[in-house]
Formats: structure tokens, sequence, C-alpha cells
């Protein structure tokens, strides 16, 4: 593994690429924001808002809505623009109570609201086969996040689809054609976190397609004829953690008591399984979630790469034991088989085990981590 040279990503991180100086894409990308016209940017919001309202039939922007800081930024941005909103969330079958506050906070800003649940029997086979096939479990999280809110759109003609972060730029890509305001069907298929699937590629005796039918979204084609544009926020308002936390605070929304995985206690945090999501990026790529939390703060200048360092020592082991076993009952299976499949995506290019059986990363950016036994 070999680490960028600015921040603490490391290059197994999938889209990650480190140039001859060892810097990564995403510190490249952070950049460039210095040169981003963003009074312009903010002048191109300003006629999206003008379109939408012209072409709306009713409400002029459909905002994906989970309760967190970032929809809870998306919601207060678009009211203070002069949008009228449908906010519309995917139920997680692990929906927290914390969580539960927040929407509903979200929702007395002033939207109406729709709360998509899904049957749990569909969602327990569509995230049991995607933990086994791919080591995904949060393959089903995604595919009902994207679609379920852009085929609301195109059914109700409603024009513009609101989404918060482009995560190919804050967590690197280096196409262009990823870097903008649009999400369409590429840009899904990239940087959805899906697997490279579509609801197609899990129909099996368990999932008949007609079990599925939510996860099957619009084609770019469909979007374009019913005149539905779905855009990040984050392109026309220069994004960050801290600040969209900061404007969600001040309209209600709570942090946690502490982080549920990561750095943040405001992320993360509306949802019991989305840790074991983030729990595998450890065996398959040698790192975890403080380390994408932890270098957005470098990049934002809040912190140096040493402080980032230390605060991984500090955090240490951050496995969600208690998250995992919710998860296990959830699924329906016990310990000892969740821990089987991890060990089958477990990449032994980057892991190695010790004679006393322990497993270790050689060169791990914390010299002295202490390896869970």
């Amino acid at each position: 593994m070999n680490y960028c040279t600015r921040c603490i990503t490391p290059d197994t991180r999938p889209n990650i690429v480190l140039d001859e100086a060892g810097v990564c894409n995403a510190c490249r990308a952070h950049e460039e924001r210095p040169l981003v016209d963003w009074d312009a940017r903010r002048r191109a919001f300003d006629d999206l808002v003008a379109s939408a309202r012209r072409r709306s039939g009713g409400y002029d922007c459909l905002i994906p809505v989970s309760g967190g800081k970032d929809s809870t930024w998306q919601v207060v941005t678009c009211l203070e623009h002069g949008l009228v909103p449908l906010a519309v969330t995917w139920r997680p079958p692990g929906r927290t109570e914390l969580g539960r506050r927040n929407l509903e906070n979200l929702v007395s800003l002033g939207v109406d609201h729709i709360d998509y649940s899904i049957s749990p029997r569909v969602e327990r086979a569509f995230t049991l086969a995607a933990l086994e096939r791919l080591g995904m479990p949060a393959v089903p999280m995604h595919m009902a996040i994207f679609n379920i809110p852009l085929a609301i759109a195109v059914r109700s003609r409603i024009p513009l689809v609101v989404w918060g972060e482009n995560s190919a730029v804050e967590y690197g890509s280096t196409d262009e054609s990823f870097r903008g305001a649009l999400l369409d069907r590429a840009w899904l298929g990239r940087f959805g976190v899906m697997g490279g699937t579509t609801a197609v590629d899990w129909i099996s005796e368990e999932l008949p397609e007609r079990a599925l039918a939510a996860y099957f979204g619009p084609s770019d084609d469909e979007l374009e004829a019913a005149g539905v544009r779905a855009i990040f926020l984050g392109h026309y308002f220069e994004w960050d953690p801290e600040r969209s936390a900061d404007v969600a605070s001040a309209h209600g929304f709570r942090a946690a008591e502490q982080p549920r995985t990561g750095y943040y206690d405001y992320a993360d945090i509306d949802d019991t399984f989305i840790s074991v999501h983030h729990y595998f990026k450890w065996p398959k790529f040698g790192f975890t979630r403080s380390f994408d939390n932890l270098s957005l703060e470098i990049r934002n200048g809040r912190m140096t790469r040493k402080e980032a360092v230390a605060e991984l020592r500090r955090i240490g082991d951050d496995t969600p034991h208690e998250d995992i076993r919710a998860f296990c009952v959830f699924l329906g299976i016990d310990r000892a088989r969740f821990d089987a499949i991890v060990e089958r995506f477990r990449d032994h290019a980057i892991w190695k085990r010790r004679e006393d059986g322990v497993w270790t990363i050689p060169g791990f950016i914390v010299p002295d981590w202490e390896w869970a036994r």
C-alpha cells in the first residue's frame, strides 16, 4: 500500500490514483476549488431554479433525503431559493431513533415528504445476496437511494432532482465527465456503490423481478423525455462537511453523542447498518471510514497529516461489533457466518498473517498500530 503524501488516503481506495509527487487525485481536485468562479455557479443555480419553477406542474424539485446533515442543508438551500420541494426517503431497516428525530425535524422545515418502505423480506434476501456475492451489503441501500427518487420524479414530472455532494469529486475521479453537476446512469454505474450491477442482475428464484420493482430506476432517455434533470448541489455551492453541518444544526439537526463510525459525530448516524458497509473497506482495501473523514479535514485545512495519523492511532480498531450483531439478527445469520464471508473478501495482497494468526498490513501508516486478535 502507498499513501497520499498530503492526506492519508491509500492507493487501494477505489478510483484513487497517486501522481509522481505521491499526491492523490482527490487532493489535486481540491486544489482547483479556489480557481472555481463560485459566484458564476450560484448564478447558474439561480437559472436552474427559474427554469424549474417555469416548468413545474406542482413540485419544483425533488430532494432525496435521509434526515442527515447534508439532506437538511439541501432542503434549507432549496427553500431559501424559493423552490417548492418534495422530499423522498428510502426508509432503512435499521433506522436509528436519532435518525427518526432528525428526519421529522427536516420535514418540519416546510416540505411534503414520502417515506418509502420496501418489504423487509425482500431487503433481507437482497442484502444477504449482495453480502455473499460481492462483500457489499449496501448494494440494495444505494440502489434504493438512487432509483426511488428518480422514478418518482419521472412519474410526477418533477423537473429537478437535487442531490448533495458529488462523491466523484470529493473522493477522487480522474475523469472530468463525472465531476460536473449532472447525475446520470454513467455516474451511477461508476460511483453509485452498486458493484457495477443493476436490479436485473439480482433477479433470482428468491428475488423475482416484481419483488425488485423499487430498485429499477428510469433510464437517461426516460429522464430526458420526462424533462427531469438530476444535479449535485455541491457543484453550485462549495461543499464542506463542517459547513453543511453548521447550516443543519442552525435548523434543528442534532448530532450524536459520539461518532457511530469514522471521525464525525454528525455523519452516518441515521442507520444502524451503515457502519457495516463502511467496515468492509477494512478487509477489502485496508482503510476505514476514519481515513475518508480525516483526509477531508486535511484538505480543508483543519488538520495536519501528522495530526490525522495521531487521530487514527487514538481511534484504533473501530470494528462495529454491536452494529454487526444487529445486522446479523436482521439477516438471520450468526456471527461465525458473517466473519467467514468477511474472510472471503480479505485482500491477501494487502494483508499478511503473522505466525500467531493475527492479520496485519505491512507498512501500515500507523507504525505502532494495535492489531485486533
